[in-house]
């Protein structure tokens, strides 16, 4: 039995984070990380990942990067700033200690993680949104004879050169995907969407959209979702003149309900009315090697790229606890707390317009609120 003040499952920015504030408030914290080293879930990403939050708002208390690091961070900048964090805080990290299942015992948590127990009277569970990807149950995916694979699996845009590619979902992920498509030597490109994205561009006469978040967070979520709207249109026009389906709501509003991130363009937009991207309807299924759409008509890329999101992959931790919802996502984050279960954690596990850094900041200084307010957690 290892007995700590405080735990923290999952090193990422939200965890990281929690675990500092949670430190400088005095409070004895120990972070558990699935992986042999931070960062693990960005190593294994593509080589050209770049964070679509400005460098300025993608920092962690008392670290920053390097001068000449671009305005959107690339991945191995964001790597360093995670290491360079830890050792700064000299946090206490327990690596390739994946958390199987949380429980109450008493008035502490009991936590069984590689073979031992942790006990704590408080739990932060830090794992993230995005821990699993998420792929629809499409009629004929399991015997689909093509290539059918997650964004998260993308690799390198080299590897689709002379392929043809659809990609499903037209939201951060997909957009992602695209943005590095277009400049590849690939075959016909195509994208199936639902619904049309919220999707701002990078920059606006060389200025950086991305910082307008500091400000935009503060007004009321309808105002938001105008001034993100107006900018959408006069940057892009009418998505639906591309043949994009309307859209589900405002993005502020879609982000505050059901913490859909806001699209990043980086040249996509112009490619779809160029036509080196065609829309196509929704997914309906597979038969063989073809993708059938709703609307009856067919293709047969060589490769479908499902940029359809991602599972918080809770269920086995503490789905038994009755904390989240029917998608798996806790009913409670940050600071909010539920009475019936005292000292239960979440944090990043929501949107937000500024980036998940800055989310994390905020979230994991209400936590430490918290905690401080139970006495330090002893």
């Amino acid at each position: 039995m290892i007995d700590t003040e405080a735990l923290v499952v999952g090193g990422g920015a939200a965890g990281l984070a929690v675990a500092q504030a949670l430190a400088k408030a005095g409070i004895g914290v120990r972070l558990l990380e699935a992986a042999p080293r931070l960062g693990e879930s960005w190593r294994r990403r593509h080589k050209h990942l770049t964070l679509n939050s400005h460098r300025d708002l993608s920092v962690l208390p008392g670290v920053t990067y390097p001068a000449g690091t671009p305005a959107f961070p690339k991945r191995e900048a964001v790597i360093d700033l995670f290491e360079a964090f830890a050792r700064l805080h000299g946090l206490s990290i327990d690596h390739d200690t994946a958390v199987e299942r949380i429980d109450r015992a008493g008035d502490r948590w009991e936590a069984r993680a590689a073979g031992r127990t942790y006990r704590a009277r408080h739990v932060v569970i830090a794992t993230g949104r995005d821990r699993v990807p998420f792929i629809p149950a499409w009629p004929g995916r399991e015997t689909y004879t093509g290539r059918l694979l997650h964004s998260a699996d993308f690799g390198e845009a080299a590897d689709y050169r002379g392929k043809s590619v659809l990609v499903s979902g037209a939201g951060n992920s997909g957009f992602d995907v695209l943005n590095h498509l277009i400049r590849a030597e690939t075959g016909r490109l195509w994208l199936s969407a639902r619904h049309a994205p919220a999707v701002l561009p990078k920059r606006v006469a060389n200025l950086a959209v991305h910082k307008n978040a500091t400000w935009l967070v503060k007004l009321p979520v309808g105002v938001a979702d105008r001034v993100i709207g107006a900018t959408q249109r006069l940057s892009f026009g009418d998505l639906g003149k591309l043949g994009l389906p309307p859209a589900a709501g405002g993005a502020a509003s879609r982000m505050k309900a059901d913490s859909i991130a806001i699209a990043t363009d980086d040249g996509a937009v112009a490619a779809i009315r160029a036509g080196r991207v065609a829309v196509v309807p929704v997914i309906g299924g597979f038969e063989g090697g073809r993708v059938l759409f709703e609307d009856g008509s067919t293709l047969s890329p060589d490769v479908v790229i499902a940029a359809t999101g991602y599972r918080t992959g809770l269920e086995g931790m503490v789905g038994h606890l009755g904390v989240l919802d029917p998608r798996g996502r806790p009913r409670f984050n940050g600071g909010e707390n539920d009475p019936a279960l005292p000292g239960l954690w979440f944090t990043g596990m929501r949107a937000d317009l500024r980036g998940c850094f800055a989310n994390a900041i905020d979230k994991a200084q209400a936590i430490a609120r918290g905690i401080a307010r139970d006495g330090k957690g002893g």
